[in-house]
């Protein structure tokens, strides 16, 4: 039995049984045999050039220890470590699946920035209820600038061309990512505290757009005028071009081109050339309302 043969072995052996919490799963992969560099080599090879998916899922248990180290980078922001090393494990994944034995660096040194990537991508997108960062340039000032920031407090404006800097940004971008990561979330409805007092949400203080009673009255006014000029201007269709708009546009139950041809014993092209001029005329009449 070759080496590598007896790591899978090992591997099945530690990974097969169940897994009852975080710290089993961290206790089991520690335990996981590293592959030496030609055993890489060869297990690479086979996936790229016979794709041996054995091969493959060896070469993905023997690296889930980096990733359990990489994703214990990123506890301070909150989130659970188990779904930061799942998503790491996808980037890991998605590294072997790329993985090139003949460029001559290890699986590890290429696979640290796929799994480093899917953690980046799940940290922004839950983080916060509203993500902090789109573009590409945000992503780097983000974490960036999580890592720089010595304390809670604001950044002088020494400190803040010090940090532009460095990352090649201009200084009012590195402010405004300051901000978003100084703010909070906040519900929009929140459960309403015992205190009315206290309570500050949006829904609280944001007045919607029909609150205001002489705007909604200029409103129905405006409706009820509208209603009115088109119902005069109805009156001066003759009967067929009042017949086809009634039944095309205001009827509930509207009617097909072709429903109305045989109604009124017309083509359907007929039909569509009354019902455009009747709609210009109708908005001729009422703009002189």
């Amino acid at each position: 039995m070759t080496t590598t043969a007896l790591t899978l072995k090992q591997s099945e052996l530690l990974l097969g049984a169940p897994i009852g919490s975080l710290d089993a799963y961290v206790e089991r992969v520690s335990r996981l045999p590293v592959l030496s560099r030609e055993e890489e080599m060869e297990l690479a090879s086979r996936f790229r050039d016979q794709d041996d998916l054995e091969a493959a899922r060896l070469l993905v248990l023997s690296h889930l220890r980096f990733v359990v180290h990489v994703a214990r980078g990123y506890l301070g922001y909150g989130l659970p470590v188990g779904d930061l090393i799942q998503e790491g494990n996808v980037g890991l994944m998605k590294a072997v699946k790329r993985f090139d034995p003949t460029v001559g660096v290890r699986l590890v040194s290429f696979a640290v920035h796929w799994i480093r990537a899917e953690i980046h991508e799940y940290v922004l997108r839950n983080w916060r209820l509203v993500r902090v960062a789109t573009t590409k340039a945000q992503r780097k000032l983000f974490f960036n600038l999580r890592k720089m920031k010595k304390n809670l407090a604001w950044l002088s404006e020494d400190e803040t061309r010090a940090v532009a800097s460095d990352l090649g940004v201009d200084p009012s971008e590195v402010r405004e990512m300051e901000q978003r990561l100084s703010a909070r979330d906040l519900s929009f409805d929140p459960t309403p505290a015992d205190d009315e007092e206290r309570d500050y949400s949006p829904a609280a203080y944001l007045q919607a757009d029909d609150a205001d009673p002489a705007v909604a009255v200029e409103r129905a006014e405006s409706e009820d005028v509208s209603t009115l000029a088109l119902g005069r201007a109805l009156q001066q269709l003759d009967p067929r071009s009042r017949r086809i708009v009634e039944t095309r546009w205001l009827a509930e139950d509207k009617l097909t081109l072709h429903e109305l041809a045989d109604e009124l014993g017309v083509s359907a092209e007929r039909v569509r050339q009354v019902e455009a001029q009747a709609l210009r005329k109708l908005k001729a009449l009422m703009a002189d309302a």
